[in-house]
C-alpha cells in the first residue's frame, strides 16, 4: 500500500505541474480549440476549480493501484514499460470514454481528440514514473 501511495503522490505532483503548464501552452498555441470551451456545457463560474486541480492526484492514485496490480505484465526498460502502460490504459479506458463523450455531448471531434491525447500523455508520464519508482 505504501508503494501505491508514494508512487501515486510523486506521479500526481509531476502530472499537476505538467497539466497546469500544458494548459497555458495549449491556450497559447491552440487558441481556437479553447474558444470551444465558451459553451454552457462547461462550468465557468469557478466554483469547482479545485476539482480540476485535484484531477492529477485522483488520476495518479487510480493508475498507481492499476500499476501495482498489473506491472508484471509490462516487460523491458522502464521507458518502454511506461509507454506500454499508457497505451494500454488509453485503449481500454480512454477510447471508450471519449467515444461516449463525443456521441452524447455537444462537443467537437477536435475537443474529444485533444482530451484523448492529453489523457494518453498523462498515462504515459505516470507509467514512466511508476516503472521507475515502483518497478
Amino acid at each position: 500500500m505504501k508503494k501505491i501511495l508514494i508512487s501515486g503522490l510523486i506521479a500526481g505532483c509531476i502530472l499537476f505541474v505538467f497539466s497546469y503548464g500544458g494548459l497555458f501552452l495549449a491556450i497559447r498555441f491552440l487558441p481556437a480549440l479553447f474558444t470551444e470551451y465558451n459553451n454552457p456545457l462547461f462550468n465557468s463560474n469557478g466554483s469547482r476549480d479545485v476539482l480540476f486541480y485535484l484531477h492529477a492526484f485522483i488520476f495518479s492514485f487510480a493508475l498507481s493501484w492499476f500499476w501495482e496490480r498489473f506491472k508484471v505484465l509490462f516487460k523491458g526498460p522502464f521507458m518502454i514499460r511506461g509507454l506500454e502502460f499508457g497505451l494500454v490504459y488509453a485503449l481500454i479506458a480512454l477510447l471508450p470514454v471519449m467515444w461516449i463523450s463525443f456521441s452524447a455531448l455537444d462537443v467537437t471531434i477536435a475537443m474529444v481528440l485533444s482530451w484523448l491525447v492529453y489523457g494518453l500523455i498523462q498515462a504515459i508520464v505516470a507509467g514512466i514514473v511508476f516503472a521507475k519508482v515502483n518497478p
